[in-house]
C-alpha cells in the first residue's frame, strides 16, 4: 500500500505497513532500528502515540475517519508521548524529516492505495 496526498498529488509513503490488530498496534515500531525513507506504519484506530522504548525519531500524521489531516508532529524523539487528538481515527508514522519535505497542511486528504 501507498499513501498519497490528494490535491497537488505527492507521495507521503511508498510502502505502508498496517497495524490494525490490537497486538500490532501495541507493538508499533518497537524493536525496529529505523524506518527507511518512503516507509511508514499506519495505526488504526489511534488517537495518540508514544515513542517510549523506541530507538529513533519519527514524524506522525493524525487522520480523521475520512483520512483528512487533523494534526502532525514532526521529529517526535524517543521516549515521548504525543497529545491525544479527539478527532483522530488513525496515525501514520514516518521517518523523521518526511514532513519537512512534503509541505503537508491540516485538512489535506491522504489517499491510502
Amino acid at each position: 500500500m501507498r499513501a498519497i496526498v490528494a490535491g497537488p498529488a505527492r507521495e507521503l509513503a511508498g510502502t505502508i505497513h498496517v497495524a490494525h490488530s490490537l497486538f500490532a498496534r501495541m507493538k508499533g515500531l518497537l524493536g525496529r532500528k529505523s524506518l527507511d525513507s518512503g516507509e511508514a506504519l499506519w495505526i488504526k484506530p489511534c488517537k495518540g502515540i508514544h515513542t517510549i522504548g523506541m530507538r529513533f525519531t519519527i514524524d506522525a500524521v493524525f487522520l480523521d475517519g475520512d483520512n483528512r489531516v487533523v494534526a502532525q508532529i514532526p521529529s517526535l524523539p524517543p521516549n515521548r508521548i504525543s497529545p491525544i487528538y479527539r478527532r483522530a481515527a488513525s496515525v501514520i508514522e514516518l521517518p523523521a524529516g518526511t514532513l519537512a519535505g512534503i509541505g503537508l497542511a491540516i485538512g489535506e486528504t491522504i489517499e491510502i492505495l
